[in-house]
């Protein structure tokens, strides 16, 4: 008769347990500095979304607050149905649209003129990136009563050096007069941005287009521009972003009036002046998940961005 070894114990190595727990625990450690940031985060950003969210099923007016009901989307399609709703939606799109291209061509040129060395050129990158510094309201103060003023702003004052009319520019071009103020604000992000691009080209293969003579127009045609096309994506989705989203020019400068309100500024007046809780948060929500999907393609391009980054190197 044989006998039959034992079955393995199904007890667990201590030793192993030991290593997963310790590993566990480093693993906590490191994320426990964390913590406070995430919580932080969580409470500023998720929770008044969340509660937005939930605010837009809602038929809620704040100076009525005991015939708040459940609406269901309702709200969402009385926003969509909203005219004035749809004409904020357009010119929000001809805000962005003119903004972004705009800014992308002359951050462009900023760029590729601070590319080459000449003498005072850190004091000139210094001097094109401080509109970006400036406190936005600010900006479109300084634009409203420096520059645009009728009676005392420095662009009737020039035009009245040459002889020239004295035209209300925030009256007779309004949308012009914000667009203009937000250019003049965001073309030294997109030239940072591009110089950046302009930076990390490889100098070998440009020295070789030069050696078998290749003119500047061609090395920018056919090397430069390929190369930049990521950085300009990133830009313009970047740019995309903050423009839906911005306030303070539109009601600075012109108060939302004269076919300048935009989506951020109708959602104000909806909640501000109509005190249609509801009905702004359903189009708060609206503006959140057009951000949501521009920002969705602006981290793919900063994704591929680094993985052609990690492959150069």
């Amino acid at each position: 008769m044989t006998a039959t070894a034992p079955a393995p114990s199904a007890v667990p190595d201590s030793r192993t347990s030991g290593g997963r727990r310790s590993g566990r625990l480093r693993g906590w450690a490191t994320r426990a500095p964390l913590l406070p940031a995430l919580i932080f985060m969580i409470a500023v950003t998720q929770l008044p979304f969340v509660a937005t969210l939930v605010i837009s099923f809602f038929d809620w007016n704040s100076l009525y607050p005991d015939a708040r009901r459940f609406a269901g989307f309702e709200n969402y399609g009385e926003v969509l149905g909203d005219p004035a709703l749809r004409r904020s939606v357009w010119t929000t799109i001809l805000l962005t649209v003119a903004v972004v291209l705009t800014s992308l061509v002359l951050g462009l040129l900023l760029a590729l003129l601070l590319d080459r060395r000449f003498r005072g050129r850190g004091i000139v990158r210094t001097l094109l990136i401080a509109p970006f510094l400036v406190v936005p309201v600010a900006a479109a103060l300084l634009w409203k009563h420096v520059l645009y003023n009728p009676e005392y702003g420095l662009l009737n004052g020039l035009l009245h050096y040459v002889g020239g009319p004295q035209p209300d520019w925030i009256s007779g071009t309004p949308l012009p007069a914000v667009q203009a103020a937000l250019v003049w604000q965001w073309t030294p992000f997109m030239m940072l941005i591009l110089l950046a691009g302009l930076q990390s080209r490889d100098q070998e293969q440009l020295e070789a287009a030069r050696v078998d003579g290749a003119s500047d127009w061609q090395i920018f045609r056919h090397l430069t521009l390929p190369h930049l096309r990521r950085y300009l994506e990133l830009g313009a989705l970047l740019g995309s972003i903050y423009i839906v989203q911005n306030f303070d020019a539109v009601f600075t400068i012109t108060s939302g009036g004269l076919g300048t309100a935009n989506l951020p500024y109708t959602v104000y007046q909806t909640f501000y002046q109509a005190h249609e809780n509801g009905l702004a948060s359903a189009a708060g929500v609206l503006v959140v998940i057009g951000s949501i999907i521009i920002a969705t393609f602006a981290l793919r391009v900063v994704s591929s961005l680094f993985r052609e980054e990690v492959s150069r190197a």
